[in-house]
């Protein structure tokens, strides 16, 4: 079971990864064995390897000026589901977006053994 202190330490973790573009920072948080779907409906990234080289490209070469704010998380048994939003500039289409999500965390040994994100984004 993942308590509210170890839920809201990960998810702090995942925003100065975030913010700070930090792709050593990011994979700290993944289990080596993960699965992260950028977009449920699309293959899956996995393991450190793949993460590592989606963060990369995705964060750390496309976006710049990242904004975070968590709305809410919640947790149950091993998983925590979290509501955010982000800003950011998008360097590929020279433009600045705004993201809402939801995302399910599930956790293994305080680590993120899978990552499903659900979310809209908007050009502002």
């Amino acid at each position: 079971m993942i308590n509210q202190k170890t839920a809201r330490q990960i998810l702090k973790i995942y925003e100065e990864a975030w913010t700070k573009q930090d792709t050593k920072k990011i994979l700290s948080i993944f289990t080596k064995d993960a699965i992260y779907h950028e977009r449920v409906l699309e293959k899956p990234i996995n393991n450190h390897k793949g993460i590592g080289k989606y963060w990369d490209k995705k964060v750390v070469r496309e976006q710049s000026k990242i904004r975070f704010r968590l709305l809410k998380f919640y947790t149950i048994k091993n998983t925590i589901i979290a509501e955010w939003e982000a800003w950011f500039y998008d360097k590929i289409k020279k433009e600045n977006k705004h993201i809402r999500e939801i995302a399910i965390l599930e956790i293994k040994y305080d680590k993120i053994k899978s990552l499903r994100e659900y979310w809209a984004s908007e050009t502002i």
